[in-house]
């Protein structure tokens, strides 16, 4: 079988399935003097992935796609099986991007017969989505075991993840430095629709009730934001939005944006983090303030 394929004959994106066909490309870039970016990602393309593949594309010289929907951070029940996937667009999307490859393993090339280790960053992953009346329990490691093999197979000099995920760039950049692995961690802001949603693959689960209700996450940040830096009344103002959408938040919690501690009023920059089902489907968002500045400003743009 051909290492290397193209979706289509209009297709400039080239596409390989396997780490013994990625590798040598790889490292030819490499030794053409190329930096190496990698964009991981469970395919189903928006702007945020876009802006991802684009921010790569400014920064380094061959850029690679990885598109892999993880089995391992799906716990029973969630959305492992209607996750939505069209690699075909997916391709065309990133190669109009910027892409210089698409990787695209199947789960027999990630998780081998015998396959049996795991990477788990233990702390960090105990709050927030990690708690355990949150998402299930081994969700991060599947993650951070994950990342780990797409590091690996691809050894970019630059690895970029979107902030609409904080928790999970908090956790792979201990992994990266607890490891020692040669890589930058880039960090993306959100990309958001006019009104303020977060662009996620799961929106596309919202009716169009649930996508109006679903704008009151962003609403709940900025409220928060406008009541720093009293952490009690960020969390009542944030709480009040979602109330008045009919949304019962899963969390509303404001922590240390370096270490994900219990944030205080000194803390500097924090991180106000919503986590809440709209109709059938989970939503998450955030944004990272710092306390202490004088006008409350937005540290990261969120």
């Amino acid at each position: 079988m051909r290492e290397l394929e193209r979706l289509d004959a209009d297709n400039e994106l080239s596409v390989l399935r396997t780490v013994a066909g990625l590798r040598p490309v790889v490292a030819a870039a490499r030794a053409n003097g190329d930096r190496i970016g990698l964009v991981p990602t469970m395919g189903a393309f928006h702007d945020g992935h876009l802006s991802l593949i684009r921010r790569a594309r400014s920064e380094c010289d061959f850029v690679v796609v990885s598109l892999f929907v993880n089995p391992a951070q799906f716990g029973a029940g969630e959305d492992l099986e209607t996750y939505p996937r069209d690699e075909r667009h997916d391709a065309e999307m990133a190669g109009a991007a910027g892409a210089d490859l698409l990787f695209a393993p199947g789960a027999d090339e990630v998780y081998p017969s015998g396959f049996s280790t795991l990477v788990e960053v233990k702390g960090l992953t105990d709050v927030l989505c990690g708690s355990p009346s949150s998402r299930s329990a081994g969700h991060f490691r599947g993650v951070t075991t994950i990342v780990s093999k797409l590091l690996n197979m691809c050894q970019p000099d630059i690895a970029y993840f979107g902030q609409k995920d904080f928790q999970q760039t908090v956790v792979i950049r201990r992994m990266v430095r607890d490891l020692d692995v040669p890589v930058q961690i880039a960090i993306c802001p959100t990309v958001r629709e006019a009104d303020g949603l977060a662009l996620s693959s799961r929106n596309a689960h919202l009716d169009s009730g649930d996508r109006y209700r679903a704008t009151a996450l962003k609403r709940a940040l900025d409220a928060a934001v406008v009541m720093a830096p009293s952490i009690e009344a960020m969390i009542e103002a944030a709480r009040d939005q979602l109330a008045a959408a009919d949304i019962e938040p899963e969390y509303v919690e404001i922590l240390d944006a370096s270490d994900l501690s219990t944030a205080r009023e000194d803390s500097g920059e924090v991180v106000v983090a919503i986590a809440a089902p709209v109709g059938s489907t989970r939503l998450i968002d955030n944004v990272v303030i710092d306390l202490t500045a004088a006008n409350r400003r937005v540290a990261r743009a969120a």
